[in-house]
């Protein structure tokens, strides 16, 4: 297979060009790498220019051995011009001043002087650009009153010069400022989506551990109660086998497996759904309540229902479903053979009043403690309700919950 490679075109380059010299300009001067190694080059590129212009200049102002001497060491301290940048401007104002008032070529350290004007105010606060820029402006002023006090139109020159250089490392200064300000926000927005996103992941995995615990721990619970049943029947008296008793229990397994196999099957296709993640399957509500009465029947318990409420919320109706679903669990699991257990729903103050109450022995002490409880509170959680369980003052346990109908928490499956 032949790759042909795009050509580059001139305004690709120009466009790449542009870009690293933004990023130059964008980059802080204190940090930037290769820093000391990149302002020795410009020292010497400044030097070589300023010997240029000394040479091309006027004879008579020709740096003599002593003003050659001023001239080129005035930009040796030009590599560490981002370390020290007043530091540097001393040095440099140290062999330009001497330089000056010996009558040499003026324009020949001009860049050194303008280069390190401009660190001064690059890298520092505006207080001491307007002190350094006072203090240059000062000693121009002596320099010129010394050697040529007519030269008025010299002394403007010089200090626009000054002023100009001032001005645009103060503007960088805050450009680079205002740069910071947007990749720091920036920067904030991510890591605020990364948590957000971190968020949401960890409250989809304890939604789909609270709804396979809902599902397996019920039905688990279910088929082990029906089993018991027909192993009892099995060794009680095989002389005189009750087929009729082993064949219902039989049955009553093979019917919980259905049931929890569809729902099973529910729970992954909505986990493998590609869309929004809000957006789920039908949620089971209070109108599953009786077939989950009547699975606990066919386990052995006996259950009464009562409820008294109208349509309420999907997310509610579900939280409550979970709620109930687990209750009748504990109670055919831990509340001893055929208990009495007593649901109640009624709606008033604006929220739906749950309570399921059996009359059992409970769990025994000592147990391993499971996610039942915990489940159970967060489903109660999950839409701005609270939840209590505990055991009865005169017997059994009780799980209450008050769940409020117009919340607008996360919907529960």
């Amino acid at each position: 297979m032949r790759i042909v490679q795009a050509p580059i075109t001139p305004q690709k380059t120009w466009s790449r060009s542009v870009e690293r010299v933004m990023a130059a300009i964008n980059r802080d001067p204190l940090t930037a790498p290769h820093r000391t190694r990149n302002d020795a080059l410009l020292a010497v590129t400044w030097a070589a220019l300023a010997t240029a212009l000394a040479l091309l200049g006027d004879r008579e102002a020709r740096p003599d051995a002593l003003g050659w001497t001023l001239l080129l060491a005035a930009h040796v301290p030009l590599a560490w011009r981002r370390h020290r940048p007043l530091l540097v401007l001393l040095a440099v104002m140290a062999c330009i001043t001497p330089y000056h008032a010996l009558e040499n070529n003026h324009a020949a350290p001009l860049f050194a002087t303008m280069v390190v004007l401009y660190t001064v105010a690059a890298t520092g606060p505006v207080r001491r650009t307007l002190l350094t820029g006072a203090t240059v402006l000062g000693v121009t002023l002596f320099l010129n009153a010394l050697t040529n006090p007519g030269g008025t139109l010299e002394l403007v020159r010089i200090s626009g010069w000054v002023l100009a250089f001032l001005f645009c490392g103060v503007d960088v200064r805050f450009y680079r400022q205002y740069v910071a300000s947007i990749v720091e926000r920036a920067e904030r927005a991510e890591r605020t989506r990364e948590e957000e996103a971190r968020r949401r992941v960890a409250e989809e995995r304890l939604r789909i551990a609270r709804d396979l615990h809902d599902l397996l721990a019920h039905s688990i619970t279910l088929i082990g109660v029906q089993t018991s049943v027909a192993a009892h029947v099995l060794a009680a008296d095989p002389e005189r086998l009750d087929r009729e008793t082993v064949a219902k229990a039989l049955d009553d397994i093979a019917e919980t497996c259905r049931s929890a196999r569809g729902e099973l099957r529910t729970t992954l296709e909505v986990l493998r759904e590609h869309g929004p993640p809000d957006v789920r399957g039908p949620l089971p509500g209070l109108d599953g309540l009786p077939d989950l009465a009547q699975a606990a029947r066919l386990a052995g318990a006996r259950v009464e229902q009562t409820v008294r409420t109208a349509q309420v919320p999907p997310a509610v109706g579900a939280a409550a479903y979970r709620i109930v679903q687990e209750a009748l669990t504990n109670a055919v699991r831990h509340a001893g053979p055929e208990p009495a257990v007593r649901i109640a729903l009624d709606e008033r103050d604006g929220a739906l009043h749950l309570s399921v109450r059996d009359d059992g022995t409970g769990p025994a002490p000592g147990g391993t403690p499971g996610f039942g409880l915990v489940g159970m509170r967060e489903r109660a959680r999950s839409v701005g309700g609270t939840l209590d369980a505990g055991p009865r003052t005169g017997g059994g346990f009780e799980v209450t919950a008050v769940l409020p109908l117009t919340t607008t928490g996360e919907r529960t499956g």
